[in-house]
């Protein structure tokens, strides 16, 4: 008879199954693509059979694979809900959270945030991975996605962090070259720095009027998939800028940069998002609640003003 498989070698092989590659879960796992390709020739021993064909481009999962996936994730998130019972019984959360973000945002509020969470709550383990893109944050093995943006699938669970909008800015030096905009038809003539935002189309800026919403198609020389990277080259006098209240206020405050078409806003909250699964977590729970406090600050930027 078999030896019983082990949880790691299961949560390894669920990982790479999710994430279609050996070295994405070896990534983020903090280990090496060999110690993954290890676990997983365990695991396959023990079970006496192939559970993955991995060649040089993908990684696929065998019939024996999809079974004893399905079977792995129950087994796996009923371990960890036993964990977080008990857990919550010594009213010390503990295990490891896994949490996502965005490049600028994350990077600002959310890492050193987390400072202060894990000197609360030293029993946890957290890992944050920050992305340009939107995660898929039940997919992807994640408990908590912290995100900007109002646009969430009716799947997920949110929670509101903090009120934000976005709003259009230009450095004194450009508007005093190029003029300054006086309608969104007037974008059209003028350099607009385009960013890969997480969830919003490339070049298109949607737009909230005095309540009415609009769609401006944008471009000019410049475009990135880094929210800094455009902010830098607004204060460098080369476009205007779409960006956060939360980044913005202080660099409009000292004359950095300026509003342009200040009634068009974007209305694009703060939220924390997580998938059913880990509803009753309370490790994800404290996370939730201590981002709310630590938050809190950021709605004194955003002001009346959200649409």
């Amino acid at each position: 008879m078999n030896k019983s498989p082990n949880l790691d070698d299961l949560r390894v092989f669920s990982l790479v199954v999710r994430l279609t590659s050996f070295s994405a879960a070896a990534e983020q796992l903090a280990v090496s693509p060999a110690y993954v390709s290890k676990r997983i020739a365990l695991l396959e021993a023990q079970l006496g059979t192939r559970l993955l064909h991995r060649s040089t481009r993908r990684v696929t999962v065998t019939e024996a694979g999809e079974r004893v996936y399905a079977r792995a994730e129950k087994i796996l998130d009923d371990v960890d809900h036993l964990v977080e019972d008990v857990s919550t019984t010594r009213t010390v959360p503990r295990g490891t959270l896994r949490i996502s973000s965005s490049f600028g945002f994350g990077r600002h509020i959310v890492a050193p945030a987390l400072l202060d969470f894990t000197a609360r709550f030293p029993q946890l383990h957290v890992r944050l991975d920050l992305f340009d893109r939107l995660v898929d944050v039940a997919g992807e093995g994640y408990d908590l996605d912290v995100r900007i943006g109002d646009e969430i699938a009716d799947h997920l669970i949110a929670r509101r962090l903090a009120a934000n909008y976005r709003v259009l800015c230009a450095s004194p030096d450009y508007l005093a070259r190029r003029g300054t905009p006086r309608s969104l038809a007037d974008l059209a003539s003028h350099d607009c720095l385009a960013i890969k935002e997480r969830d919003h189309p490339f070049g298109v800026w949607r737009l909230n009027v005095r309540g009415e919403t609009a769609t401006v198609k944008v471009g000019g020389a410049l475009s990135t998939n880094h929210g800094e990277v455009a902010v830098q080259w607004a204060l460098a006098g080369r476009g205007i800028v779409l960006r956060s209240i939360w980044e913005a206020a202080p660099l409009i405050e000292r004359g950095a940069l300026c509003r342009v078409l200040p009634d068009a806003i974007q209305p694009a909250n703060i939220w924390a998002v997580y998938p059913e699964r880990v509803a009753a977590s309370a490790k994800v729970r404290v996370c939730v609640d201590f981002l709310v406090e630590t938050l809190a600050g950021l709605n004194a930027a955003a002001g009346d003003e959200m649409a």
